[in-house]
Parts: C-alpha cells; structure tokens; sequence
C-alpha cells in the first residue's frame, strides 16, 4: 500500500489498506466516486459503503430484469432447455445428419417452440375444467368427424378424455400389417395411405379415424398406414377403448359396421388363396 499511496507512506497500516482497499474496489466494481477522491478515514469508508450498495442494487435490478424476461415466456425458455439436451444427446451418440435433421423438425412440428407440462396442469383442475378445456382443445377433431358429430356428448367427452396426441413426419408407418395392434387414430390433420397385400392405396385425411379393426377382432393388423404429410393424430389405446365402449353399446356397433365394411374390401383386394379376415362374429368379444 506504501508503494501505490506514496503519501502515506509514514501512515499507520490501518490507514494505508483501507485506501488500499478502496482504490481495489474503485477498480472492481466499476463504480465511480465523484470527482474527488476521499481524503479522510470516515469519508474512504463511507465512499467505499455506498460503492458496495450501489453495486449491489445494480446486481439485483440485472437479476429482477433477467428473471422477469425470462418469466414472459417460460414456455419457449422451457423448450429451448430440453431442445439443448436433445441437441448435446444426438451429438454424443454421432447421429447422423438426415436424422437430427428429422428430429429437429419432428420438435418444432410436435411442441411449435413451446412446451408444457399438460398431463400436470390437467391433473391439477377439477373435471369439469378439464373436460371442458379438453373438449376445447379438440374442437376441430370433433366438428370434422361425423362419428362424433352425431354421437352422444356423453360418450364424446369420455372419449376425449382418454386420447393422446401424437405427431407423425411424412413417410413414418403409423401402422405396419401383420403387427399386434393396441391402439386406434383419429386424425385431426394430415393424410394417410392404408397399404393391403393388393398394393392398393386408400387415403384417408381429417376427420377419418383407423386401426380399431385390430381393436375388435383380436388380431393383428390387417393393413399397413403410412403418413403421407406431417399428421397431427389422436390415439387410444385398446384398454380405453374397451371401458369407454362397455358403457357405450351403440358405439361398439357402430364401430362394427365400419370395420365389417373396411374387412369386405380388404378382403376383395387380397389375390386369390390368400387368408382373408373372419368375421367380428365369429371371434371371442370385442378388443385387442
């Protein structure tokens, strides 16, 4: 300190570190003084009290003004968060590039930039809330599909409740023929391809629903569905679908005559000696 102040050279050490210990403070916190230096032991410890309080309120107004932009939106900062993860998780397994490229634009299509934790926010409001943002939520689903259009509400509300939105690339198999099945679609947007043996495509888009022929017979897949667009789709699984139809009769019947139908032209489009699909009425129940 004798050294930097040779002033005070011939002052006490008590002296000599405190304008010492200022002038290190000057210079860390970045906090000017005045115009003046302080001279006195009283005026170096109040310049220096006051350079610790204002660095301190500056630090808190930086910390105040970051968390409350970030606060703005949480949901964007919540998936750019897991999209960091997904990004160091495809670079440490050496994925290559069509696929991170593939996953990339299955995240901006499946989240659109922001994520949330439904399942948890869902599950904290009472149920009549969550039916009704749920029935909400699927609005579109319901106005294009006439099975729902001209069902009961009842049975609408039960079966909203219970699918799970899924989000296939153009390409992807949503079914593979031949596969156990456990799960129907609904389709909200896109289109598919339903593949037979026959290689003979048929499309289905909004409003169409596929896959609960495998639910009622107890087999496995009778045909093959491909995405054709990026689909915004609705599964239900075969064990919901069996506790929301064993309340519903009528439904299950209705559901009958669509598979029945769609089994006749699968079966029409086989070539000839191949094993054709028995009827719903001959196989045990309703499920699978």
């Amino acid at each position: 300190p004798a050294r930097l102040f040779p002033r005070l050279q011939n002052d006490s050490w008590g002296k000599q570190y405190s304008h010492a210990l200022f002038k290190a403070m000057s210079h860390m916190l970045c906090i000017g003084y005045g115009q003046q230096a302080p001279e006195g032991m009283t005026d170096v410890w109040l310049t220096m009290l006051s350079m610790i309080v204002g660095a301190t309120c500056y630090a808190m107004f930086i910390g105040h003004a970051t968390a409350l932009i970030q606060s703005l939106d949480s949901s964007r900062r919540q998936y750019q968060e897991k999209y960091k993860q997904v990004e160091q998780y495809m670079s440490f397994h050496k994925l290559p590039g069509d696929t991170r490229q593939r996953i990339h634009e299955y995240y901006e299509h499946r989240y659109q930039g922001k994520m949330f934790d439904e399942e948890n926010i869902l599950g904290e409001l009472s149920e009549p809330l969550k039916e009704e943002i749920i029935n909400f939520n699927c609005r579109n689903l319901v106005a294009n599909m006439p099975l729902f259009a001209n069902a009961d509400p009842n049975f609408v509300t039960a079966m909203l409740t219970k699918l799970r939105f899924e989000v296939f690339q153009p390409g992807d198999f949503i079914i593979r023929e031949g596969t156990v099945g456990k799960k129907m679609y609904f389709i909200q947007h896109g289109v598919v391809s339903i593949l037979t043996k026959g290689n003979k495509e048929t499309k289905l888009s909004d409003g169409s629903y596929f896959g609960e022929i495998c639910l009622l017979t107890r087999g496995r897949r009778t045909a093959s569905v491909r995405a054709d667009t990026y689909c915004r789709l609705y599964s239900l699984s075969v064990d919901n679908f069996n506790e929301v139809l064993e309340e519903y009769p009528m439904m299950r019947r209705a559901f009958e005559t669509v598979a029945m139908d769609r089994l006749d032209r699968i079966g029409e489009e086989q070539p000839p000696g191949s094993a054709r699909p028995p009827p719903l009425g001959l196989l045990p129940g309703a499920t699978a």
